[in-house]
């Protein structure tokens, strides 16, 4: 037995749904505090996975410098994920800055503001910001609008210790790192 279609039927093309966007998912700002300095392995982790996982990312780092890699030189670990340290030769551990580092951290300050405005980046590690507002290198008021006026969309983290009243009001998660006791 041999069957046949018939020709009107192959000619049917099943019309497509126009394709609905997925919603926007709104960005998180998450903290991460503990009583020491230190960078936080779990965030890396997020901003690793995340670049991993096809988003962007980028991590800024306020008061570790030391690898000659200011804004105008950031290193990329894989397509997705650029690191941004502070232009000067050391660390800085103290609210008494040279007049270098001052400007360094001045321009990657302005390198992280234009950075979160543009919307490239999915998600946005701020390490040791809490402590260079704490020191007073960098205006609370002014951390506080640019989270409030970033996209929506993206997550931003900031990490440090001593974390002002302000920006823990502004925090979707507040994650505090302790030592436990032993046993």
């Amino acid at each position: 037995m041999v069957s046949q279609l018939k020709p009107s039927l192959l000619s049917v093309v099943p019309q497509e749904k126009p394709r609905q966007p997925l919603p926007m998912v709104e960005g998180l700002v998450q903290i991460f505090t503990a009583s020491q300095r230190g960078f936080f392995t779990s965030v890396m982790s997020q901003a690793l996975r995340s670049a991993g996982q096809g988003n962007t990312a980028l991590v800024v780092q306020f008061l570790k410098g030391g690898c000659q890699q200011g804004p105008d030189q950031p290193i990329r670990l894989g397509q997705n994920l650029e690191w941004v340290r502070l232009g000067v030769p050391g660390c800085v551990d103290t609210p008494d800055i040279t007049d270098d580092e001052a400007i360094a951290l001045k321009q990657l300050w302005a390198f992280t503001v234009e950075a979160i405005h543009s919307g490239h980046h999915e998600l946005v590690v701020l390490d040791e910001l809490t402590l260079a507002v704490d020191f007073g290198l960098i205006p609370e008021a002014e951390v506080v609008q640019l989270l409030s006026d970033r996209p929506r969309h993206v997550d931003v983290i900031l990490t440090g210790p001593r974390v002002s009243e302000a920006l823990l009001a502004i925090a979707d998660q507040i994650t505090e790192l302790r030592r436990g006791s032993r046993y």
